[in-house]
């Protein structure tokens, strides 16, 4: 039997030979690159950059002489100096490096903004990448070396370096201190696991100006001094400061803010301060002093969180009472998600903090989040009061607590006595109200000067008798409304639309979800689409809407002049299975995005249950 010789293949040319020599030796961040490589004709220097691995290109940057003749460049920034020296950014190596981001990044690239620095993008996700794999290997029971001694994966150095380069026995770019070395001044925001805070950890990141870290897990004593030391380090540089399903005592949170906050100096860059979904352990009767004067030095300091922290009404009493006493420029409160209900009662408004005339004011304040507290009508009642001395709030979030009726006719009092409130955002979801209760609120803002802009009732068991002042509120003032699952039903909808007479020219969005309206659904959009100029997102989703539909919705688009971009339908059965709906998400789309949000065909039929 013949044997088949295999067909010849084709030898490397020399160009590739010459680019794949000069690669290995880029690779080579202790030796220099040959000096003639800089003298080669721009074009050719062009061919070389365009097949260099980041690694290689990083260096071939590094060492590049300013008169290269790559000479079509722009102003670099501090992120380029190497050795003291400021470096051109070249476009052709600025591209090169947007290639490389996105070879290794696809689904990231189109999440950045352009103008970018690709070569500092690169570099940060990549050290990322590499922390990220070093936390997986220190977790492991059997691990008991240094950090900084752990070893790269091929598959994050396939990334930056050549194949011949990573099989050297001595390749230097395989160790973990290699990258941060090397790589370590392009990096400007870090997320840490509790097993990477270690003594070596201020060592790593000491070429490294952080600004914004984020800490996660951190349940011992054993992990707050070594960050400590890493937050001493990056002081001069940090701006904001968040902590993850941590643990912290009352000891911890000392020794943090006096790292953060150097004793006697009334000046640090932080602006941002989180701890969310995490334990605080504080005795409201004893107070960690360095955290008391973080909250009242920090000039800079302009979002404060503690979402989901355990606080209780002594600690957000605490914080509350030192941000006001002192005149914080804190612009962002979120105490949302604990237990606070009370943390007002104990202030005597009149003795205490006294009328706003008294100077003590969040004039900054321009967010409260205090969702999901267990707040009532009485702490509603105290928050009136306090809204006094906050004239700049212009958003409140107070869904998911039981104020009742009660509560928002203290809203009301404070709105009707004060007509230049700045507020403009309120979210009121799941607040227990009645149908009376926000019938009288919503008349109230039909009435002001300065109306809301954002208001959600959702959640609320409100019926149909709301449709008449729910239309009024979008007919005269309101931008963005939410009345999702209050129950409208047909009959809701039905009265919503033979009122909706004038129309709406303010209207941007509008999420009428989980209302059980049915074609009554589909009639009132009909009529208000057109007669809503601005409109620009509609959520109808979960209203068991039949498939005529949504030809009755998409006749409405055609009559109307508008720029609706988002027409949510999921959870309806609103499908024809025997048509195709190709031609209609085809005709309506907004920059090659079909308008229709259309439920599949298996969730089609699925109503949405709304029942308790």
């Amino acid at each position: 039997m013949m044997m088949m010789t295999p067909p010849p293949t084709k030898p490397p040319s020399l160009a590739f030979l010459c680019i794949k020599s000069l690669k290995l030796q880029l690779l080579q961040s202790d030796n220099p690159p040959i000096p003639d490589l800089y003298d080669l004709p721009s074009e050719l220097l062009e061919g070389v950059v365009a097949h260099l691995p980041a690694l290689a290109l990083q260096n071939f940057q590094t060492h590049m002489p300013l008169n290269c003749c790559l000479d079509s460049y722009e102003s670099g920034d501090d992120c380029l100096i190497n050795n003291g020296r400021k470096r051109a950014r070249i476009d052709v190596i600025g591209n090169s490096w947007k290639v490389l981001f996105e070879l290794r990044w696809p689904d990231f690239i189109d999440h950045l903004e352009s103008p970018a620095d690709w070569q500092h993008l690169y570099w940060e996700k990549h050290l990322q990448n590499c922390v990220d794999e070093a936390a997986e290997v220190a977790l492991r029971p059997t691990f008991s070396g240094r950090i900084c001694s752990i070893n790269v994966s091929d598959n994050i150095l396939r990334y930056i370096c050549h194949e011949d380069h990573m099989s050297f026995q001595k390749c230097v770019c395989k160790e973990l201190s290699f990258h941060f070395q090397t790589f370590g001044p392009y990096l400007r925001c870090l997320r840490l696991l509790n097993v990477l805070c270690v003594t070596e950890i201020s060592e790593l990141l000491r070429k490294s100006k952080l600004q914004r870290l984020v800490l996660r897990w951190i349940r011992s004593e054993k992990h707050v001094e070594p960050l400590c030391k890493l937050l001493i380090q990056s002081r001069d540089t940090l701006t904001s400061l968040e902590f993850i399903h941590c643990k912290l005592s009352s000891n911890s949170i000392n020794a943090i803010c006096a790292s953060l906050h150097e004793k006697g100096i009334h000046t640090t860059g932080m602006q941002r301060f989180c701890i969310k979904t995490s334990s605080i352990e504080i005795d409201p009767l004893a107070a960690p002093s360095a955290f008391i004067a973080f909250l009242m030095s920090v000039r800079t300091l302009h979002s404060l969180h503690f979402c989901d922290s355990n606080l209780d009404r002594h600690i957000s009493r605490m914080v509350f009472s030192t941000l006001l006493d002192f005149s914080s420029n804190v612009s962002s409160l979120d105490l949302s998600e604990n237990n606070i209900s009370g943390w007002l009662s104990t202030f005597s408004w009149r003795s205490v903090v006294g009328s706003p005339s008294s100077g003590k004011s969040l004039r900054s304040l321009c967010k409260l989040n205090l969702r999901g507290n267990e707040l009532d009508k009485y702490d509603a009642e105290n928050l009136a009061h306090a809204l006094l001395h906050m004239p700049g709030l212009e958003s409140l979030d107070l869904s998911g607590n039981p104020i009742e009726d009660s509560g928002i006719r203290s809203l009301i009092s404070y709105l009707t006595k004060n007509p230049n409130s700045r507020l403009a955002d309120l979210d009121l979801e799941n607040c227990e109200l009645s149908c009376c209760g926000v019938i009288e609120f919503l008349d109230t803002l039909s009435m002001l000067e300065k109306p809301l802009k954002f208001l959600s009732v959702a959640d609320n068991a409100l019926g149909s008798e709301v449709a008449e002042a729910i239309v009024n509120s979008f007919t005269v003032s309101i931008e963005s409304l939410n009345i999702s699952g209050i129950g409208l039903g047909p009959l809701g909808f039905l009265a919503l639309g033979s009122k909706l007479e004038k129309g709406s020219k303010k209207l941007l969005s509008i999420d009428i979800s989980k209302n059980r309206g049915g074609l009554e659904t589909a009639r009132f959009l009909s009529k208000l689409i057109p007669l809503a100029p601005r409109l620009i997102s509609v959520d109808a989703s979960y209203n068991l809407m039949p498939p005529e539909s949504l030809l009755m919705l998409c006749d409405s688009l055609r009559t109307a002049n508008g720029g609706l971009k988002r027409l949510d339908m999921t959870g309806n059965n609103c499908i024809n299975h025997k048509a195709d709906h190709s031609t209609l998400l085809s005709e309506f789309q907004h920059n090659g995005e079909p308008i229709f949000v259309l439920p599949s065909s298996l969730a089609s039929h699925v109503p949405y249950d709304d029942d308790p």
